[in-house]
């Protein structure tokens, strides 16, 4: 279910494309004119400084100026030395510490492959990556893993049996019309709701359906064209297969239209709708609830979070007329490609082919990835806490875990001291700010106490991927649907230990570093204390100032959702999130698409509060120095070396709220006078801000 995660994320190392300035017109000059004067040819920057030790010489490109782009300077010969490879989107140096980290889980998975191995789910972990691995198998099986919820679709014929479907493509990993599951009551942080939101589209986000520009357009028509040819491979004629599929658009366009955007979603005062049973009747009176929710073995749900009512009356509008043969058709077409559709990649290699012939639209990727990085993803998904524990037990030794601690608690105690330095922050504003600094809550490395797979360990099979694959979807489903009516459990992650990121929650006001970043080049032991703070130490300001963004401002200490702002403070963070908010609106993502300084604000606050907080946590451990400065600098920088395709880039700047990386680095930076001053940069050069436009919150 929505879980309002604010991560640093590893899927955001985008080379932005730069803007040159417009073509100008010549100025004509009449023959009696004097000459014109030659303008004067702007100063050669002075040679960038000198290198600090502990700093990566060979990921540096020399030609370029530090004061003119530092993630260029920074990262232009790491780039340059590691090109995007053929089966992905993107690279950078999160993709290549998870991928290194993969190699670790396959290593695991390849052990407990063969007979005897002994561990914790030993077993389950073999034979589920076995039965990915076997590509015979896969091939023999077809789609008849699928078969008893396709029939299912099949006999559909009144609103009963519509809902229970539903529900059951839900339990199978689908998110057909909603996503439904557990989540935190937003006014009352200690008890766990159902929550029901927008979902239901094939493609990345609205905007694919809603807009009508040339690239946007060849996108739409390839997922049309890969609708068509999926319901060919499931066995419909080329006719059947085309009116299918001009269904499923058709009916995703409604849902489209009826969506609220990223922008307005990221606000949780927007999405936040309790309702008891009676209320989401009022919104979708035509549905069956009462057969959905026993469907998902939670009949007596009351409790629940319409996100946005007005997308649920629309998606179930056509239902109101009562009688089915008006939606019967779109509806049976539509819900068979929303069940289908997440197993494509785990079926035969014909389906395999064709949803990538998809993905390739999106990503840009020339080939598919290596089988054994699909499988080693699809058991981290299904078994991820029963992995991690060899994992960890390789990976994360006490002192990374220790070191980590210690940064943390030396960020919060600099959150603390910024608080107090504030001159827009008044007294009583300020004492709830720092109640919560002192409530924060971390998670370091792993969970304290496992997750149990009892249930899902004894339905694992070596000889069906599919089966496994949706009995792990299963298990996942009804595990988050158990949490409804509960007390909210403190203890559970949402992320695995081996993943490459970090999260800050705001309604439990939680900090949470999985033992996967604890490695370089977020920190390294025999690295320059500077570097380390300049990743890791980043890392844990930034997850920090989450808390403080705009939209984890909006929820107290205890975590509820709570305006505990003075009116005037309030106006004041506006008006300094809004100078951020201007200042990335102005960069170009690629093509003609500038990044979304709204949809991007609260990664872009935290980014630049983080740097700001590690700074001055470095500051207080060591000896203020322009060296120790620079390889701080250099270590914000180089976490986010790496590039991505125009056509993932493109994907990315529609959906994802964390701005392309050259702008995370060179955005929060050029905000930062302790960056100008170490890299001796001029007003004027690109990476120093006007002191009038300068951004400063945290």
């Amino acid at each position: 279910m929505r879980r309002l995660l604010l991560a640093l994320s590893c899927g955001v190392v985008v080379s932005a494309v730069a803007c040159g300035a417009a073509d100008q017109p010549q100025l004509q000059v009449a023959p009696t004119a004097p000459p014109p004067v030659a303008p004067t040819p702007p100063a050669a920057h002075p040679p960038a400084p000198p290198v600090p030790p502990g700093v990566e010489l060979s990921s540096l490109d020399a030609a370029i100026s530090p004061c003119d782009d530092f993630f260029g300077y920074a990262c232009g010969g790491w780039n340059k030395a590691n090109p995007i490879p053929e089966d992905q989107g993107r690279w950078g140096r999160f993709n290549q510490l998870a991928e290194q980290n993969e190699l670790a889980l396959r290593a695991i998975l390849e052990q407990d492959a063969k007979p005897g191995a002994t561990g914790p789910y030993a077993k389950a972990l073999g034979d589920f990556y076995s039965s990915c691995m076997d590509e015979a198998a896969v091939e023999k099986d077809g789609t008849k893993a699928l078969a008893p919820r396709l029939a299912e679709i099949a006999r559909i014929a009144d609103a009963k049996s519509l809902a229970r479907v539903t529900a059951n493509i839900l339990l199978a990993g689908g998110h057909p019309f909603i996503e439904v599951g557990a989540e935190q009551d937003a006014k009352d942080a200690t008890q766990m709701i159902a929550g029901v939101d927008q979902a239901g589209l094939g493609m990345p986000d609205r905007d694919y359906y809603l807009k009508d520009d040339e690239k946007t357009v060849h996108v739409r028509d390839a997922y049309s064209t890969h609708v068509e040819k999926v319901f060919q491979l499931l066995g419909d004629t080329e006719s059947q297969a085309k009116e299918e599929a001009a269904s499923v658009l058709k009916l995703e366009k409604v849902l489209a239209q009826a969506q609220i955007s990223r922008v307005e979603h990221r606000d949780p005062a927007k999405v936040y709708h309790k309702v008891d049973r009676a209320g989401l009747a009022h919104a979708a009176p035509a549905f069956d609830w009462d057969a959905f929710w026993k469907e998902l073995g939670r009949p007596e749900v009351t409790a629940i979070n319409l996100a946005v009512p007005s997308y649920v009356t629309a998606a179930f509008a056509p239902l109101a007329g009562g009688q089915p043969a008006a939606w019967l058709g779109p509806y049976k077409s539509y819900l068979r490609w929303h069940y289908v559709m997440p197993y494509q990649r785990v079926l035969t290699q014909k389906f395999l082919d064709e949803s990538f012939a998809f993905d390739k639209e999106l990503t840009g990727a020339a080939k598919i990835e290596p089988r054994w990085k699909r499988c080693v993803r699809a058991v981290d998904r299904g078994l991820g806490e029963a992995l991690a524990i060899p994992f960890v037990q390789q990976k994360l030794g006490d002192e990374g875990k220790a070191t980590t601690q210690a940064i943390v608690k030396e960020i919060e105690a600099a959150m603390e001291e910024d608080l107090e330095s504030l001159s827009w922050m008044d007294a009583a504003t300020r004492e709830k700010a720092e109640i919560k600094v002192r409530k924060l809550f971390n998670k370091i490395g792993y969970p304290d106490s496992w997750r149990n797979y009892d249930a899902l360990a004894a339905k694992v099979q070596r000889r069906s991927y599919a089966s496994n694959f949706y009995e792990a979807g299963r298990f996942d489903a009804l595990r988050d649907l158990a949490e409804i009516g509960k007390p909210v459990d403190r203890a559970e992650w949402h992320m695995t230990p081996p993943t490459v990121n970090a999260y800050y929650n705001p309604p439990l006001n939680e900090m949470v570093f999985p033992a996967g970043i604890l490695q370089p080049p977020f920190y390294a032991n025999g690295a320059p204390v500077a570097v380390n703070f300049g990743g890791l130490g980043m890392v844990a300001g930034h997850e920090l100032t989450h808390g403080f963004d705009d939209e984890g401002r909006q929820y107290d200490a205890d975590g509820n959702l709570k305006d505990w702002w003075t009116p005037a403070v309030s106006q004041a963070f506006d008006q300094r999130a809004a100078c951020v908010a201007d200042q990335f609106d102005g960069y170009v993502a690629v093509d003609d698409l500038h990044v979304n300084g709204k949809l991007t604000l609260g990664e872009n606050l935290a980014d630049l509060g983080g740097a700001k907080l590690a700074l001055a946590v470095l500051h207080e451990r060591e000896p203020v120095s322009v060296e120790a400065d620079r390889q701080f600098f250099f270590g914000v920088s180089q976490i986010w070396c790496g590039s991505m395709r125009p056509e993932m880039a493109r994907v990315r700047v529609r959906t994802d709220p964390h701005s392309p990386a050259k702008y995370r680095v060179n955005g929060p930076l050029s905000n930062m006078p302790e960056f100008a001053k170490a890299f001796s940069c001029q007003p004027g050069d690109t990476m120093v801000r006007p002191e009038e436009k300068r951004c400063a919150v945290w």
